[in-house]
């Protein structure tokens, strides 16, 4: 049932990290998906990524290009390199969660509630508009840690050049995909989170139900389920380990025109209640369920 706490600002979701080992099938693969993928660009930190975007918010695919290159972690300064480093020797699958960023003013929060004590991050790269001019973007993160949930990583992205970065020509996918609708966690305990959630998100408003604790954000929810819970959910095997973030749940035009485009291209999917799901098995380590934009 829906709760509300809190009064906050909240914090929509900007994007979540699918770190992969090989960057060019995972592009493949979400082009198959029917997704725009975007072109590959460089972190001078030795990660390589391609952007999916939506309106607001977006997939990064990253994969490990120079291991030499990687920082390690130090007192009060999170290595974005390494901890996907250390993921992908896990396994493929969703790294990180992040949401929507106000830099220092973030730091200062995440210290003050006890979820974070990193120093800023600020970066900068450059793009290609649609038309393939050079365009400069530049962020600031502020990173957060769930004891919970070691092995998720948790950071905001303040976008400074907010126009050179999002185009809603890097948003017209073939599959009809208009929203990040949630993104998914499974846990044995999901409870465990919900502090952590609201100090994150900044968000009061939960949706909670037996073995699911949800939060509400002003672009899409995060949701976090036991392993028995999220298998009902998507209708499919337990996740292969707890903890985790585990699923994207895309929002499409047309979800007949989706299970066309995907069963023309080849790709695995179940049907399930008025959507589909491509299994993790089938998709690098992710869950990637479809379902109508209008219910």
């Amino acid at each position: 049932m829906p709760h509300k706490e809190g009064n906050a600002i909240p914090r929509g979701i900007d994007h979540v990290v699918h770190a992969v080992r090989d960057l060019d099938a995972a592009a493949t693969l979400y082009r198959r998906l029917g997704f725009m993928v975007g072109a590959r660009n460089r972190h001078s930190w030795g990660t390589h990524n391609h952007v999916v975007q939506t309106p607001g918010a977006f997939v990064e695919l990253l994969a490990i290009a120079d291991p030499s290159l990687i920082t390690p972690h130090r007192p009060q300064e999170f290595s974005f390199g390494a901890f996907n480093r250390d993921f992908l020797i896990r396994g493929e699958g969703l790294s990180m969660l992040v949401l929507e960023g106000r830099g220092v003013a973030d730091i200062e929060d995440f210290r003050n509630k006890g979820i974070g004590d990193f120093r800023q991050f600020d970066f900068a790269r450059e793009a290609k508009a649609p038309d393939g001019k050079p365009i400069n973007v530049a962020f600031t993160l502020a990173f957060a840690h769930d004891a919970q949930a070691p092995e998720v990583g948790f950071f905001t992205c303040q976008h400074h050049h907010p126009e050179n970065f999002w185009n809603r020509a890097f948003q017209q996918h073939p599959n009809g995909t208009m929203e990040i609708r949630a993104v998914m966690m499974a846990t044995d305990n999901p409870q465990a989170h919900r502090e952590f959630l609201a100090a994150f998100t900044g968000s009061g408003e939960f949706y909670t139900e037996p073995g699911e604790v949800s939060v509400l954000t002003p672009r899409g929810a995060v949701c976090v389920m036991t392993p028995k819970r999220f298998a009902a959910a998507f209708g499919g095997p337990l996740p292969r380990f707890g903890a985790h973030l585990q699923a994207i749940r895309f929002a499409v035009a047309d979800i007949a025109a989706a299970r066309a485009l995907l069963k023309a291209n080849a790709v695995p999917y179940r049907d399930h209640r008025d959507g589909f799901v491509v299994d993790a098995a089938d998709a690098l380590g992710a869950t990637i369920s479809f379902e109508p934009a209008v219910k």
